[in-house]
C-alpha cells in the first residue's frame, strides 16, 4: 500500500546558496527504518525532478530518527542570483512530505498504518 510520509515523519528545511537541506524527522522510533529502506538519495532526486539540477546527499541520524538531505543545485543559483520567485528551500520540506512509499499491508498493520 501507499503511504505519504506526512504520516510518518515531519520536516524542516532551508538552504544555503543554490543547496536546499531537508531534514525529515519520524513521527514515531519504529517508523525511522521505514524512513531508512524507503527514501533514499535517488528517489528524493526522482521526487524533485527537474528542480534538482546537482547530486542528492543523504545522511542518516538514527539517534534522532531523521534523515537529512543537501539537495545540490535546487535554487537556481540561490537567493541573490536565482530569477525563481522563492530560490530559499523554505519550502522543500512540505514538498517531499508530500512523497509516497510503498509499504507492505502487514507491516503497516503492524505500525497501525492501515486505518
Amino acid at each position: 500500500m501507499k503511504i505519504q510520509l506526512t504520516k510518518l515523519a515531519h520536516a524542516r528545511s532551508g538552504d544555503k546558496g543554490d543547496t536546499a537541506n531537508i531534514g525529515i524527522i519520524a513521527l514515531r522510533d519504529d517508523f525511522y527504518l521505514l524512513l531508512v529502506r524507503n527514501v533514499t538519495a535517488v528517489r528524493v532526486k526522482e521526487h524533485f525532478k527537474g528542480i534538482c539540477r546537482g547530486a542528492v546527499d543523504r545522511f542518516e541520524l538514527p539517534n534522532l530518527c531523521a534523515l537529512n538531505f543537501l539537495l545540490h543545485e535546487s535554487l537556481g543559483g540561490g537567493g541573490t542570483l536565482s530569477l525563481m520567485t522563492d530560490a530559499q528551500g523554505k519550502t522543500f520540506s512540505t514538498a517531499l512530505l508530500r512523497m509516497e512509499i510503498e509499504v507492505d499491508e502487514a507491516e503497516a498493520r503492524q505500525l497501525g498504518l492501515n486505518q
